[in-house]
Parts: structure tokens; sequence; C-alpha cells
């Protein structure tokens, strides 16, 4: 019987400019990219140079640590730049993209004569498999090593996600497959999480093969990392696998039809976006033509891959990152205000009710990336607990790594948890800790001593 677990702590941070459930009816991109820096711990041996040929599914390159694991081209054309940066370390391979996408061929498979090693080989040969990530450490899946559970988190409470429900619709038969698939690599439970608060889309509900839960609340109620917790928590030494709807969908189209589509429903939001909507694109899409498209206000603007709290700031001839997708430009906090915390601040977000405008909670805020003050003391407040529904103290866990105790961090929780569990922390923390770059900063600690 399906749990419904219901969050108690946490916080919605309601902002102006939700995508609006159209999908735009615009051309691919150019050019395309894809970022070795996207995937943590790869270390990029390159397969391709600058004038070659490719096609959707041709190998790039692959990673030194463990060269099965191969990072394909999502779309066909010409190698025009292998972008550099210090030590000659790859920043980005850009694809000039033909106007018909051609694909590499992959075998069909029927998934019920097929065993773990045979999926396994499919999904690493045709660049399927980074998009399978595992706790603990929030890396790259390791193929040598079976999980004991998989999560599927079908739905995002982060500020102006994408809604799944729309995003999936009519795309059964490829998620199914997907599922059928990701079921060959473990023993143990697929974990299909959904939104407890609404009704769910069919492509989820029937899904089969997998165990089914709800889940309510306030952000972050739909994190993965929620959900590890409370149905399957990750111990020292265990492994668990997650991976968002649209990749279950690649990996069932490639059993399906035998290539490698990397298509992807990308939400664009945000208040300095004059037309927030939906676009279908590919994996590693120039950020520049969907901007336009979507018509960006004036002014100097943040364009962030990815939702407010954990996504990342890029150019505007930039390209989305590997596992992104949502694109939002909010305005850069650079100006002066009159008054500052002075002022009434009716139209200023206030996690901790500084401002009258908690009257009205369903307000859609229009905000800015100002951090309102610098870096101070990081004391205990009691704030983080209040945004945490894990059992976890998460300042005590901050506070060991950041003097790099391995055995307290341990004994803290280190392996439950990745950046984006710890945004909403970071949001409220009036001693303006950067509390995801910490984390990260342990769990490579940690990786590097444990793994």
């Amino acid at each position: 019987m399906p749990k419904h677990i219901k969050i108690r702590k946490g916080l919605n941070i309601n902002l102006a400019g939700e995508a609006e459930k159209v999908v735009s009816d615009f051309a691919l991109p150019e050019t395309f990219a894809i970022k070795p820096p996207d995937f943590i711990g790869v270390t990029p041996k390159l397969l391709v140079k600058q004038g070659d040929e490719v096609e959707a599914g041709t190998p790039i390159f692959y990673d030194k640590n463990n060269e099965g694991v191969k990072f394909c081209s999502p779309v066909s054309g010409e190698v025009i730049e292998v972008m550099r940066g210090d030590k000659r370390k790859i920043l980005e391979i850009k694809i000039l993209a033909d106007k018909e996408i051609i694909y590499m061929p992959f075998e069909k498979a029927d998934l019920q004569n097929q065993d773990r090693d045979d999926v396994m080989k499919t999904l690493l040969n045709s660049g399927a498999w980074p998009f399978i990530r595992q706790r603990p450490y929030g890396i790259i899946a390791n193929p040598d090593q079976i999980p004991k559970a998989i999560f599927i988190s079908a739905f995002d409470t982060s500020p102006l996600a994408p809604d799944y429900d729309f995003i999936m619709q009519g795309q059964d038969m490829d998620f199914q497959t997907g599922i059928d698939a990701l079921q060959k690599l473990t023993d143990g439970k697929i974990y299909l999480n959904l939104n407890g608060a609404k009704e769910q889309a069919p492509v989820f509900t029937k899904a089969k093969g997998v165990d089914i839960n709800y889940f309510s609340g306030p952000h972050p109620a739909g994190n993965a990392g929620v959900h590890i917790h409370h149905l399957n928590p990750v111990n020292k030494g265990e492994t668990v696998w997650c991976i968002n709807p649209q990749d279950v969908l690649i990996i069932g189209r490639l059993f399906n039809h035998g290539k490698f589509d990397a298509s992807r429903m990308v939400a664009l939001t945000g208040s300095h976006i004059t037309s927030p909507q939906y676009y279908k694109t590919l994996v590693g899409s120039a950020v520049s033509h969907i901007i336009e498209d979507g018509g960006i206000k004036d002014g100097i603007n943040r364009i962030i891959s990815g939702n407010v709290l954990s996504g990342h700031q890029i150019e505007q001839t930039g390209y989305m990152n590997f596992f992104d997708d949502q694109l939002t430009i909010i305005p850069e906090g650079n100006e002066p205000e009159f008054m500052g915390w002075l002022a009434p601040g009716l139209k200023k977000f206030s996690a901790s009710r500084t401002f009258f405008s908690w009257i009205t909670p369903t307000k859609k805020y229009f905000v800015d990336t100002n951090l309102h003050g610098e870096e101070r003391p990081f004391v205990v407040s009691g704030e983080y607990e209040k945004v945490f529904p894990m059992d976890i103290y998460p300042v005590q866990l901050l506070k060991a790594i950041m003097i790099e105790d391995l055995e307290l961090m341990e004994n803290l929780g280190i392996y439950e948890v990745v950046e984006e569990d710890f945004a909403l922390c970071e949001f409220i923390c009036t001693s303006k800790i950067p509390s995801q770059s910490i984390i990260r900063h342990g769990l490579e600690l940690a990786r590097k001593e444990f793994s």
C-alpha cells in the first residue's frame, strides 16, 4: 500500500514568472555543448577533435577514472570548438548541429530477454549512463556497484519548478520501458515518489514495477534526498541511485527506438522573462535562442541553469547544464535600496516575518540576487532546523565539515545529503553562510577518503 508522508518543515517561496503550460514552436538552436565540469569527479579524456563530424550518440569523451562511462553527443554535426581553461582543463565541447539530426544506431532490445550486463552495456555505450546519479556523494553512478534501491522523484517543489505531469503526458510507453530497464540494475525496489497534494498524471500512477509513495508539504518535499531519508536511508557502505523522470524517458527511447534521443522539455521561468513557457530542445542546448524567443526584459539580469536556490549562473551565450530542465532569469541585485530593511517591505519575501508581506502568503514576489548583508559569525540560531526535514543536525554537520572532522561528518549524516538539500538553509541564513559549497567540500573529502 502506498505511503503518504507529510513534510512539516520547509518553506515555499512563491516567485513571479512561472512557466505557462504552453510549448513554444521554435526551431532548435544551432549549437549545443557538453560541459565536463557538470560531472563531479569525472576526469575527461577526449575522443574527438575540432572539425570532426559526429552523430547523436557518438562518444565525445570518457571518464579516465572509469573508462566504461562515456559521454555522447546529443546531436549530429561538426565539433567546432573544444574550450579549455586553466591548466588546459576542458570546459566545453561545442557542436554545430545539423538541420536534421542523424542518430547512431543502437540495437532495439526486448528487455525480457536482457540481463543486467546487457542493459548496462547499452546504457554505457550510448551515453545514457551519466543520467543516473548516486548517493552518497551526488556523483554519476558507479556501474560496478549494485544499488540497494533506485529513486525517481516525479515532482519538484523548488521555486518555479517545471511541472512533470505536463511534461510527461502521452509518453507512457517510453517511461515504462525506462523503468523496466532500471529494474535490471538493482535487486531492490524502484521508488516512484509523487506529489500527494494534487492528482497525478496516469503516466506515473499507472507505472508498473515500482513502489509508489506520496509526499506533501512545503519545499523540499520534492527533493530526492528527503524521499531517500524517509523511505530507505543511506548508511555507510550502501548506495542508492537517483534519476529524473525525463531521463527515464531517454532510457526508454533508447531501448524502444534504438537511438540516443536526448530530447528534453525545458521550463523558461523568472520575473524578467516576458513569456515564460516550455521549450522542447535537447541536452546541452544553447540558452540564447530560448531566451530570445521568451523575451528577456531590459536591465542587468542573472541567468541561471536550474532554479534560484541550487542552480548555476551561466552567460547568455552559454549552454544548459547537463542535468537541468529549468532556465531562470531574475534581475541582479546591484541597485541601492532606499532605507533598506527599515522600509515596510510589503513587496519583499521574508521567511522570518521581518516584513509585513507574511500577511499575504499567496502573493508572488519579484526577487533579485542581493544578499542583503555579508557573511557573519556562524552561530546556532535554530533557523536551519525550521526548514530542514531530515533527522540530521544541519548546523553541526556544516561545522564538522568546516573543521574537516571526517568521523564526525559520518556520524552526522554526510552520506545522506547533497548540495540541494541545504539550499533552503543557505537561503534563510542570517549569517550568509555558503552552505551548499561547504556540503560539496565535505562530500569531496569523504569521497577521496573512503571511496
